[in-house]
This record gives structure tokens, C-alpha cells and sequence, in this order.
């Protein structure tokens, strides 16, 4: 009979091992066993998965299901991008992340057009000026300055809103929800109100785009009669979030990566060519979007385990991503480590499917700041860095940065 691993007080989460590294216990539970028995926080016992390998054919095995409602209810831990299950109920519409085949495959199918590589790469010169012209605007600035506020949240957010076709003006009270939404500790009534406001605004402007399209994602989708507003709402949704908050956490966290590296700094603006392969390893080193959960419908062997039917199993893609199995010296960040296969965008049916979108806004956001900004460091001690530990995707509340003389 399986030894459970007794967690009275939740699933580890504390950086204590520092601030880009997984929390000693889960890497000492991936060292020991990939696939662990795991008491919640509510009693109920499920099952946390570490290993690369592991997360790999869960992610992969449909019988795994992301379902919330059929879970078991008051989930300890969210799924980034879900609200929270407070009784059972139908899936809420649109939210495909949520959704199993063929549901998830009906909705999935309709956006893949949208994100297509060949699309993405008709946009980066786009996005390139984008990333520049937010530069342009920070390099006004009187430093130390917010480097999450003048540049890392703005250009993925400006990205986003013009590929849904959310008005920009807008952003103070999406990114006010979508923050607050995406907070661990509060109470259940903040956090539905966060997604209530969210959902309300987004219904408003998925009917006015119905009623008169225009040339965005959000009015593609409206003109298929097949979706109906509720589904175009949750679609929005989850692209809004996804699109901006992974995206802006990944530029704040990995500066403040590279600038707590500076040997690897330096080869980077040294061959700006070793980029596209920094961008695969600040991905797989820091995954913001750390545990996400699975549902089994039936029993299933997996490293050595049998998991129940009825199980919840967490995911830890960062466990996964630092399994010296997979990676060699793992928690070294090397730029000119070849990270392909890291899972940082998931793998399976749900993979990200705005990644190649995510690469080009990160390739245009680092390359460009480092180049504008050669003598870029932080403006405070590291250690007074605020970290999202609070939060569902995490990165760094804020980055006060300085420079000396001006930016080029």
C-alpha cells in the first residue's frame, strides 16, 4: 500500500531555496519520488507529479482530465485562468483550458488559425515596434523606474489587446481584475467578483464586435454563429489573461534573472544570435506557470504508481523542467543550453497555443533592452525584490531598475 506523503499545511511552495528555484521540498520529493502521494489541505488524498518524464505522459494521457466541476470540490489549488469550483455545476462556457475532448477540441479548433506560426512570424516586425516604442518612452524616464510597469506589462499588453481587439484605454481596469483574479489568498467572494468584472466587460464588447466586426481575433470569432456569447466571453477571457500576464511575468523575472547573472548577460549582449535559445532556457529555468492540476477518470499507472480513479494530481511544470533526468545541471541557467522539450507551454491538448506569440513578444522585449540599456541593474538589494509568491503565475510585483547615462 502506498506510503502518503503527509503535507498538512498545503503543497510546498515557499522559495527557500531562492528566488528562481523550485521549493527544496518538491525537488527533494521529485529526487525521491517522481510521483508522490500527497495529502490537501481539505484532507481529501491525491497525487503530486514532478518528473519530467512523469508530467510528460500525464500531460499527454487524455484520461487525465482538466475538468474542474467533476473534481473534487474546493479545490486547495486553482488552475491559473479558472474560477474557482464552489459546487458542482456545468463547465463554464468558452473556458477551453477547462474542457476535455471533444469540447476542449470544438473551441480549440476555431483559434488555431489565429496563432498559427506563419501568422506569428507576419507579426514580429510588428511587435518589434511595439517593444521599441516602449523603450523609447521608459529611455524618458528619470531612473530608478518599475520596470513591470514601464515596459514589461505594457508591451505584451498592448500586444494582446490589439490582437483581441480590447481597447488599450481599458487596460487599468482589466489588468486591475485580472491581478486581483489570479491572487491566491483571498476570499472566495473577491475572487468572483474579480471574474465577474472581468466577464462583464468582455460580454459587452464580444456583443458590440457581433454586431459590428472588425479586423481582430474577438470579431472573427463573433462572426461565427456557432459560438454563442457566453462561449465568446470565456474565450476572451482566456486569452486576455494568458495573453498579457505569463508574457509580462516572464519579462520581469527573467531581467531580474539575467541581471542576478551577469557572465550570462554579458554573452548575451555579446551575441545577440544566442537569444532565441536564452528565451527556450529562461522559459524552461523559471516557468512562472508552475502547478496545474489533472483529474483522474479512471485508474492509471504512472511511474510506478497506480493512481486512483477520483484522484486530483497536481503538476509541477518547474519540478519537471529542473529533472536533472531531462536537463544536465538543471539549475544552472545557461544560455547556450539547448532547452527544447521544456514545459514551460505544457504539453498535449492543452499546450499553449499562443507560445509562439509569447517566444517573439520575449525575443523583442530582452533583445531590446538589453541593447538599449547596456548599463541596465537593479536599483535596489535583490532580496528586496517583491516576489508573486501570492500569486497563480509567478514573477515579480515590481523591478526597480537604474542605468547610467542615457539610453541609446
Amino acid at each position: 500500500m502506498s506510503r502518503t506523503v503527509p503535507v498538512p499545511h498545503g503543497l510546498p511552495v515557499e522559495r527557500d531555496a531562492g528566488p528562481f528555484d523550485p521549493p527544496r521540498r518538491i525537488t527533494e520529493l521529485r529526487e525521491s519520488r517522481p510521483v508522490s502521494p500527497l495529502i490537501f489541505p481539505d484532507g481529501h488524498e491525491g497525487w503530486l507529479v514532478t518528473g519530467y518524464d512523469e508530467v510528460r505522459r500525464l500531460m499527454a494521457d487524455t484520461r487525465f482530465s482538466s475538468r474542474q466541476d467533476i473534481g473534487p470540490l474546493h479545490m486547495p489549488y486553482e488552475m491559473p485562468g479558472m474560477p474557482p469550483v464552489t459546487e458542482p455545476s456545468p463547465q463554464e462556457p468558452g473556458l477551453f483550458i477547462g474542457m476535455d475532448p471533444p469540447d476542449h477540441t470544438r473551441l480549440r479548433r476555431m483559434l488555431t488559425g489565429a496563432f498559427t506560426v506563419k501568422r506569428m512570424k507576419m507579426l514580429e516586425e510588428h511587435i518589434n515596434d511595439i517593444a521599441e516604442r516602449q523603450l523609447d518612452e521608459m529611455a524618458r524616464l528619470t531612473p530608478p523606474v518599475d520596470l513591470m510597469k514601464e515596459f514589461a506589462l505594457p508591451v505584451p499588453s498592448l500586444v494582446i489587446c490589439e490582437l483581441l481587439g480590447v481597447p488599450y484605454a481599458d487596460r487599468k481596469t482589466f489588468q486591475a481584475n485580472s491581478t486581483k483574479f489570479l491572487e491566491k489568498d483571498i476570499s472566495l467572494d473577491e475572487k468572483i467578483a474579480a471574474f465577474t468584472g472581468l466577464t462583464t466587460y468582455l460580454s459587452e464588447l464580444v456583443t458590440s464586435k457581433r454586431a459590428a466586426p472588425e479586423e481582430d481575433i474577438l470579431s472573427d470569432l463573433a462572426r461565427n454563429d456557432d459560438l454563442s456569447i457566453e462561449e465568446l466571453t470565456g474565450i476572451g477571457f482566456l486569452l486576455l489573461i494568458a495573453g498579457h500576464e505569463t508574457t509580462a511575468n516572464m519579462l520581469g523575472l527573467g531581467t531580474f534573472a539575467l541581471l542576478e547573472h551577469p557572465g550570462r548577460l554579458a554573452e548575451l549582449r555579446a551575441d545577440p544570435e544566442l537569444l532565441p535559445e536564452a528565451v527556450e532556457e529562461l522559459l524552461r529555468h523559471l516557468s512562472v506557470v508552475d502547478i496545474l492540476y489533472r483529474y483522474a477518470t479512471e485508474d492509471i499507472e504512472l511511474g510506478g504508481e497506480t493512481i486512483g480513479k477520483g484522484s486530483t494530481v497536481l503538476v509541477s511544470l518547474l519540478a519537471a523542467n529542473r529533472d536533472p533526468r531531462r536537463f544536465d545541471d538543471p539549475d544552472t541557467l545557461d544560455v547556450h543550453r539547448a532547452a527544447r522539450g521544456q514545459l514551460a507551454f505544457g504539453h498535449g491538448v492543452h499546450q499553449c497555443l499562443g507560445q509562439q506569440l509569447a517566444r517573439i513578444e520575449m525575443r523583442a522585449g530582452f533583445a531590446g533592452l538589453l541593447r538599449r540599456f547596456p548599463t541596465l541593474e537593479l536599483a535596489i538589494p535583490a532580496r528586496e525584490v517583491k516576489l508573486k509568491t501570492n500569486m497563480n503565475i509567478y514573477g515579480v510585483h515590481a523591478l526597480p531598475v537604474t542605468w547610467t547615462g542615457s539610453a541609446s
